[in-house]
Formats: structure tokens, C-alpha cells, sequence
């Protein structure tokens, strides 16, 4: 049976997403602004943040493998759903649920720049410096951690725990 560890409980999980809604509100100031979720994990964050956000919004979303079924980043990452909307010109806010290598987010970073986006900034719930190997400019950060494996609002192991109010460490048995 696998162990969970309460790293940061639902209410603080809400006040910082509230306050992160307020804050991309502010560096956008009423502009139009692109928002790409990156599916499956970033999914619940997202939705409860574009609601905290005050600019005209589009909404998209994005899919990326690189973990399966591991604990363990992979170097090979796939893209299995592309956006739908044109960038070119716009806003673009990438929402994420956990940068870790960077690898996966280096990678998106470059195939929407391609697109002509007039500018991309990056969410995301966790910031995880253990592992990282990518420089990455994280915009909006929730919560930055140094190591362990998270799981609980969206993300998940295996699949399991994404449910999770809040956002725990698990310990795999």
C-alpha cells in the first residue's frame, strides 16, 4: 500500500490559485489571452484558474507523454494532442501541473513559438528544482518544492491519485 504525506491541504491550494488568477490578471490587464492546458494533469488546476482569471480568454488544450507508467522522467516525449486555435500574434499562457526536468516543457516552449505567438508565459501548480536538467522560465508558480514525488490535484502516479483535494508526497510500496 502506498503512503501519502499532506504537502500543502486544499485551502492553501485554493488561496494560492486565487491569488495566482490575480496575478496573471494583472500582467495581462484586460488583454486577450490564449490559455493551453496540458492534459491530463494540469486539468483540474486549470479549470479551477481560468475561472480566477479577469481578461478575455480562449481556451485550449495540449497532450504531452513523457512518464507512463514510471516514477522516472522519459527522454522521448510525445506529442498526442495538438492545440486547435492560431496563435499567431496572441497571448499565450501555457498551465502546466509540474516542471520538473524541463524537458517537456522546453519542448512545448519551442513548438508554440513557431507559431507566432506575440508573447508565452508559463503556470504551474508545482515547481520541482530536484531533477531539473532544462532551463525554464516559470512565469506563475504555485508551489516550488525541491524534491519528492507528488501526487493529488491532477497529478498522478500510475493513473491513481489525480482525485486528491490536496497534494500529497507518496511514498510507492
Amino acid at each position: 500500500m502506498d503512503t501519502l504525506h499532506l504537502i500543502f491541504s486544499k485551502e492553501q491550494v485554493n488561496e494560492r490559485i486565487i491569488a495566482l488568477g490575480k496575478e496573471i490578471t494583472e500582467t495581462y490587464k484586460g488583454e486577450q489571452l490564449v490559455v493551453i492546458c496540458v492534459l491530463k494533469g494540469a486539468a483540474i488546476f486549470f479549470s479551477d484558474l481560468v475561472r480566477h482569471i479577469d481578461c478575455p480568454l480562449e481556451l485550449d488544450f495540449v497532450r504531452l507523454a513523457s512518464y507512463g507508467t514510471k516514477t522516472e522522467t522519459s527522454k522521448t516525449i510525445s506529442f498526442t494532442k495538438d492545440i486547435e486555435l492560431g496563435l499567431s500574434g496572441k497571448h499565450v499562457l501555457i498551465v502546466e501541473d509540474i516542471i520538473d526536468t524541463g524537458r517537456t516543457m522546453e519542448f512545448l516552449l519551442y513548438q508554440l513559438a513557431a507559431r507566432g505567438a506575440k508573447t508565452i508565459r508559463v503556470a504551474t501548480l508545482i515547481n520541482k528544482s530536484e531533477r531539473r536538467e532544462k532551463t525554464i522560465d516559470v512565469d506563475f508558480t504555485g508551489f516550488s518544492i525541491s524534491s519528492g514525488f507528488i501526487v493529488g490535484y491532477g497529478l498522478d502516479y500510475n493513473e491513481k491519485y489525480r482525485e486528491l483535494p490536496a497534494i500529497y508526497e507518496v511514498q510507492i510500496s
